[in-house]
This record gives C-alpha cells, structure tokens and sequence, in this order.
C-alpha cells in the first residue's frame, strides 16, 4: 500500500454536496483531511459541509471568475479532487446515442468533464505547488476506456452514448499529460464504477460507499504513489 496523507492535508474536492463527491469528502474527513467542499450551489454545500464537520467552498467549475474567486480565497492546498461532473446526454427517454448528438451536446458536457477540470487545475496550481506533496485525483469513467468501448461483450461496448465517454476520454488525456509536466505530483485518472448518484438517474449498482473507495484511495497517496495512471478499486485499467 501507499504510504497515506492524514496529518494537516488539505483537500479540496469540487461537487461535493451530494453523490460520490459527498462520501468522500466524509470519508476523508474522517481519515483527518481538512476538506474543502465544493458546491455551485452556496446553501447546499453550506448544509453538507455542516454534516460531516468540512469547509463549504462555492465554486462551479464552468465559470472563470467563481474558480479565480474561490482559489482566492484558498490559502493552502495539499489534493484536489475533480469529482464536479454532467451526463448530458441522459434524457427521461435514454441516453442520446451517434444519431442524436448534437455540436451543443458535445460542447456542454465538456465544459464541465474537461475544461472544469482544466480551469480548476489552472486556478489551484500555484498552491498546489506550494505543498509538500500534491494530489489531483480526476474522477473519470470505465466508459473512458478505448480498450474497453471497443472490446465486444464488455459492459462498456454496449453504451450508445457519445459524448460523455469522449470527455472522460479527453479527462484521461489531460491527466497523462499533467502528470508529465509535473513530475514532482501524483496525478491519477479513476474509475468509481457504476455507482448510483443522480448523474445516471440512481441507476448504478454501486452504492456511493463502494464508488468512492478509488477515489479515497488515490487522494491519500503519498509521494511515493503511481502518477500518470487510470485505477479503479481492483488495480490498473487499460486506456
């Protein structure tokens, strides 16, 4: 195992009034992480922060001057956890597959898969760097996997949709090629599995205490922790 961040580690992890978002902000609460909990929503975050003894943040990671306002007001920061995330193309009726998908589909599930989480990084960088030992954890998808997608008889084969697996494929890219650039951290792309949150409508078969123990796992490494990878709960997946 990798040696684990208890002691004065701050964390900031973005969507994190509810979902997979919430449970590990609990659970690295209770593990002795100083967390920041990220809401857009201000009074909501304000409600769950209260619950499990963390520091409501507001930020949406789709907007410049809320993420500059919130690192702002950020002193220190130690892990980052992009867990903030939008499924689009998720309709009452299905999920919009190839025939569907639209340019403004696309556009805005990226905005928050992959340009929050690059805005975030962008915003934070400069306190991350100040730690002794930085933490990005970006929360991806098995859907993420061009290995897997493509392999017939896999679970991911058989999902019609495609923006949502494009832009946690392009999340997996962002992460390789941080991890590159900042050698001296230990970024990691996860995959919590099919976990039932309001994202898929509470369809998954994971309860938010199963999908979030990747998570939990990779935003306590310490220095001498893997970088540049893709983990879900049972080791290495295939990019």
């Amino acid at each position: 195992m990798y040696r684990m961040l208890v002691d004065m580690t701050t964390t900031l992890i973005t969507g994190a009034n509810k979902g997979l978002g919430f449970e590990t902000a609990r659970r690295l609460v209770a593990a002795g992480h100083s967390v920041l909990l990220g809401s857009r929503d201000a009074e909501r975050g304000r409600r769950a922060a209260e619950r499990i003894g963390a520091r409501p943040i507001r930020i949406d990671v789709t907007d410049d001057a809320s993420v500059q306002a919130a690192a702002a007001a950020v002193g220190d920061l130690d892990v980052l956890v992009n867990n903030a995330g939008a499924q689009w193309e998720m309709t009452e009726d299905g999920i919009i597959g190839a025939p569907g998908l639209t340019a403004d589909i696309m556009r805005d599930t990226f905005e928050t898969n992959v340009f929050g989480p690059v805005r975030v990084l962008h915003a934070f960088l400069p306190l991350l760097r100040r730690s002794a030992a930085p933490v990005v954890v970006n929360v991806s998808s098995g859907l993420a996997s061009l290995t897997s997608v493509t392999t017939p008889g896999h679970p991911a084969h058989a999902y019609p949709g495609v923006a949502y697996p494009a832009s946690k494929t392009a999340l997996n890219m962002v992460t390789v090629q941080y991890a590159k650039a900042f050698p001296e951290f230990r970024i990691n792309a996860v995959e919590p599995g099919y976990t039932s949150t309001d994202l898929n409508g509470n369809q998954g078969h994971q309860s938010v205490e199963e999908g979030a123990e990747i998570i939990v796992r990779m935003a306590s490494i310490g220095r001498d922790g893997p970088t540049g990878g893709f983990f879900d709960a049972n080791g290495t997946l295939p990019w």
